[in-house]
């Protein structure tokens, strides 16, 4: 996979081509499409085209595969193992129509919808950012010792968060704010009380970090699908880096802003909402 580094074209071959109930999967030797994670689905699969002798397939999603036996191919939700386990091997499955001529041992062009993986990217590097501001703006609400977050402040992120979506130029964040995480030394009631005044802090630290304009890069362990990748910023504050299966921007200066605006529908939930602005 070459996605990591940015890249959104390539030459391939066909491996594999398998059905599927919307008409088949296409598996390539190499690849520029970014594929959802079936275990933390947050940041949606690529789209595009794959292109071979003239004919023009659609991708119209990316997603993780897997095979334990070599014939048999588990496509997303299907696959009963989590990503790397022993004995399977790990694949990326591009999902296209009905109709194509596409065979294994086929010589194609792979083309990544750029604007829409751009998009997807500046959501994604927005999302981390947020949570690292969302961590600062929470900091003096623990009691007890925590694990810190890679700026040094204590990690909510890391114990609250129960999901994340990725979308273009933003994403969602759900935290639950429960009895466990009293336990842990969180004050949930204080942050009730003063939402806003949170909000406003991470704001605040969001339009720094942008204004700073700070390169950000994926770091791999390896070419393969299931080796680590792990997201770097270098912020004022130091060295920012989450392991992290998504694309990102190569620069903060992309942005405009980015902003965030926090909401508990519930007493024991809170709703992050990241927006970022391309320049």
């Amino acid at each position: 996979m070459t996605f990591p580094s940015g890249a959104i074209t390539g030459d391939a071959t066909v491996t594999a081509v398998r059905p599927h109930p919307d008409g088949a999967v296409v598996v390539l030797d190499t690849t520029p499409f970014h594929p959802v994670d079936h275990t933390w689905p947050d940041q949606p699969g690529d789209i595009g085209t794959i292109i071979s002798a003239g004919e023009e397939v659609r991708v119209i999603d990316t997603m993780m595969a897997a095979t334990e036996n070599g014939t048999d191919l588990l496509i997303g939700a299907d696959i009963p193992v989590k990503r790397g386990t022993d004995g399977w091997t790990w694949l990326v499955a591009h999902v296209i129509g009905a109709g194509s001529s596409l065979a294994e041992g086929s010589a194609v062009h792979a083309l990544v919808d750029a604007g829409r993986r751009l998009d997807l990217s500046r959501g994604h590097t927005a999302c981390h950012l947020a949570s690292l501001a969302l961590d600062a703006a929470l900091a003096d609400l623990w009691h007890k010792e925590v694990r810190p977050d890679p700026l040094g402040n204590p990690d909510f992120e890391g114990r609250a968060n129960e999901s994340s979506f990725i979308h273009a130029n933003g994403s969602v964040d759900r935290y639950r704010l429960g009895k466990s995480l009293r336990k842990a030394g969180f004050d949930s009631e204080t942050l009730a009380a003063t939402l806003a005044e949170r909000e406003q802090r991470a704001n605040v630290q969001l339009a720094a970090w942008v204004a700073a304009g700070s390169a950000s890069r994926i770091e791999t362990a390896g070419p393969g699908i299931t080796d680590m990748r792990t997201w770097h910023c270098t912020l004022p504050e130091g060295e920012a880096a989450f392991p992290c299966g998504g694309t990102h921007v190569a620069s903060l200066a992309d942005f405009r802003s980015i902003t965030v605006q926090l909401a508990q529908p519930d007493a024991q939930t809170l709703v992050m909402t990241t927006t970022a602005t391309a320049v």
